[in-house]
């Protein structure tokens, strides 16, 4: 899903100096911060957004000061395209059982502009965005830097619930997501870990924090609380404004509703009708301020709309979301 236009024109500083001095490296996003000194405990953790989030008012490895709008985001896929392994030596991907999926954490402005790709020193993406160089073809993929720590109760839940369904690996995924915003986050820069830094450790955080948020967010069953189950009946399907009122009414703010597929007045069904939004439900971001570190798992929900954004892009005629069933053989049966 297209985000909404960007407010920030980082993303063309970014590729313009790319351009002009290929060997660049964007690296910190406070240039000269210490290593040293970062014990958060000491301090006051500050509500990101607020008057003192700010850098050099707060510790910023202490409270979010640089991506304070932090979005909690899921899919509904219905496969993955990877259900049969491309090679014997690998597991087919799988979706989980009742349950939404992992997409990111995402760090935006307070303005509600984001930005991305923040440390190109920590770029891990093998296909990023126009302009960013790609993660080099052969290395180590993101799953392997949780060996060292010896977690692999992580990487079997990151495997399980964190999957992707672009027809891509799950690693490739990750390394994406954390390369393109939790490069983002100022909580996660690897001067705050001090001088004793372990390499990689930061990703790790970045992983087990998005889980934290994930596991707050039972989207699957708030909707069936409200009898909003997925279904293939050609009988019709549900109303955006019963789905938005399930969450809303669960999480304690509007969050973003995002919707895939046709729109609906390019359907047979809905010619002429001047609602274009589309028909199957696919994703919803949660958005928050955080309570100190992001690592900590703890915001304050905040209106999708909040700093003048959509809160969706499904069709608002009454009954016309589709939110499908999984396809035969998509989803663990374990």
């Amino acid at each position: 899903m297209t985000r909404r236009t960007k407010l920030s024109s980082l993303g063309a500083v970014i590729s313009t100096s790319l351009a002009l001095m290929p060997s660049t490296v964007l690296a910190a996003l406070y240039p000269g911060l210490s290593n040293l000194n970062h014990t958060c405990a000491l301090g006051k953790p500050e509500l990101s957004c607020s008057k003192n989030a700010l850098f050099g008012k707060t510790d910023s490895c202490c409270s979010e000061t640089y991506g304070g709008l932090v979005l909690s985001t899921q899919f509904w896929s219905t496969y993955t395209g990877l259900e049969t392994p491309p090679s014997p030596s690998s597991e087919p991907q799988l979706l989980p059982p009742q349950s939404w999926t992992i997409h990111g954490l995402w760090p935006d402005y307070c303005n509600g502009s984001y930005p991305e790709y923040c440390d190109l020193s920590r770029q891990y993406d093998p296909s990023p965005s126009k302009g960013i160089p790609p993660h080099p073809e052969n290395s180590p993929d993101i799953s392997t830097f949780l060996l060292p720590f010896g977690r692999l109760d992580l990487l079997q839940y990151m495997n399980t619930y964190w999957v992707s369904s672009l027809g891509q690996s799950n690693a490739a995924f990750w390394a994406h997501e954390f390369s393109k915003h939790g490069t983002c986050m100022s909580t996660f820069e690897t001067e705050c870990y001090g001088p004793l830094y372990r390499p990689h450790e930061e990703i790790i955080e970045y992983f087990e924090a998005t889980i934290k948020f994930f596991t707050q967010l039972p989207t699957y069953a708030w909707l069936a609380e409200a009898n909003i189950l997925p279904s293939n009946s050609t009988k019709g399907g549900y109303s955006f404004s019963k789905i938005q009122h399930a969450l809303k009414k669960e999480f304690g703010a509007t969050p973003y509703i995002g919707c895939s597929g046709e729109k609906y007045n390019e359907t047979i069904e809905g010619k002429g009708s001047k609602d274009d939004g589309r028909v199957v439900l696919s994703e919803v971001w949660y958005y928050y301020h955080v309570y100190g570190a992001s690592q900590n798992g703890k915001g304050k929900p905040v209106d999708a709309d909040a700093q003048g954004g959509r809160v969706t892009n499904c069709v608002r005629e009454r009954g016309k979301v589709r939110y499908p069933e999984r396809t035969q053989g998509s989803e663990r049966t374990t």
